[in-house]
């Protein structure tokens, strides 16, 4: 397996079908797509396509073969994202993800950084799943929760985002608002459609209200946001996002369980590279400004 060039042509070979668009793919002869494909056959001892008018079908070992293959073809592109991050210029891509909901904190940080480095594009992601920074998935990752354990990676505390109990004003003018966690049962509230959500504040609500209370349910923070300030329901929010809401009406103040540390994760080889670090400067400085606002 020391011919990495005929692993690679047979990969593309079976992404694309054709000897022609292979070669075209990897800049060589036609004869050169198919000496590579006889000689990695002959080497491994089976077929790995089945030769027909159309072009080439990959046969269940070339399927086996190709699977890697392509596994391998996505580490190096991820490899090399991370390369060329690695750069003292401030230019090319950066990839930030985070967890959901934090878009509206974000995207100032965002317009303030790019002011600065206008040549930069930036690719932000939110997902469920965590991104690898070991992979050069991503610059800088926005976790909540527990601090990251993952080796190879510089951990640093952003901030503890601050949740409280809230509703709109035109709920609590139909409905007035609890006095005390004896009288929730009574109201409607704003919750996940997955019982087994796990932010703090919702572990909490579902520990004292009956399900039937949570009449209006969300898939992600923007909907629940829109919902709170629509009066559907008491729902949960950041204090920040409050204060930027005059229209909501504290329920019960944020208290200790309910609150969020994030953390922003970079992974050690890009940690100190001009690039994170100058996007770093913005955010720390900006999540000074969200604690000041929430306190």
């Amino acid at each position: 397996m020391e011919n990495w060039d005929e692993i690679r042509t047979a990969f593309q070979v079976a992404r694309l079908g054709t000897v022609s668009g292979a070669a075209d793919v990897l800049g060589v002869h036609h004869a050169t797509v198919i000496r590579h494909i006889d000689a990695l056959e002959k080497r491994l001892g089976a077929k790995l396509f089945q030769r027909h008018a159309r072009g080439y079908t990959p046969t269940e070992a070339g399927r086996d073969l190709l699977s890697v293959a392509q596994t391998t073809e996505e580490q190096f592109g991820q490899l090399a994202s991370r390369i060329k991050g690695q750069g003292e210029t401030v230019t090319g891509e950066l990839v930030v993800t985070a967890i959901t909901g934090i878009a509206e904190l974000m995207a100032p940080v965002f317009a303030a950084y790019l002011a600065d480095y206008p040549e930069v594009t930036i690719r932000f992601m939110t997902d469920m799943r965590v991104f690898r920074l070991d992979y050069g998935e991503a610059h800088v990752a926005i976790r909540a929760g527990a601090a990251p354990q993952e080796p190879d990676n510089v951990v640093q505390s952003l901030m503890t985002m601050q949740n409280g109990l809230y509703a709109a004003r035109s709920y609590v003018d139909r409905h007035g608002i609890p006095q005390s966690e004896d009288e929730l049962a009574g109201h409607r509230f704003i919750g996940p459609e997955s019982p087994e959500n796990r932010a703090p504040f919702y572990r909490w609500l579902n520990d004292r209200v009956p399900a039937d209370a949570i009449t209006f349910r969300i898939t992600e923070p923007a909907a629940n946001l829109e919902a709170l300030k629509a009066g559907l329901g008491l729902g949960f929010c950041s204090t920040h996002f409050a204060s930027q809401n005059p229209d909501l009406v504290q329920v019960f103040p944020a208290r200790p369980e309910w609150a969020a540390p994030l953390w922003i994760v970079t992974h050690v080889d890009l940690h100190r590279t001009l690039k994170v670090q100058s996007f770093l400067t913005h955010l720390k400085r900006a999540s000074a400004e969200w604690v000041k606002t929430c306190n």
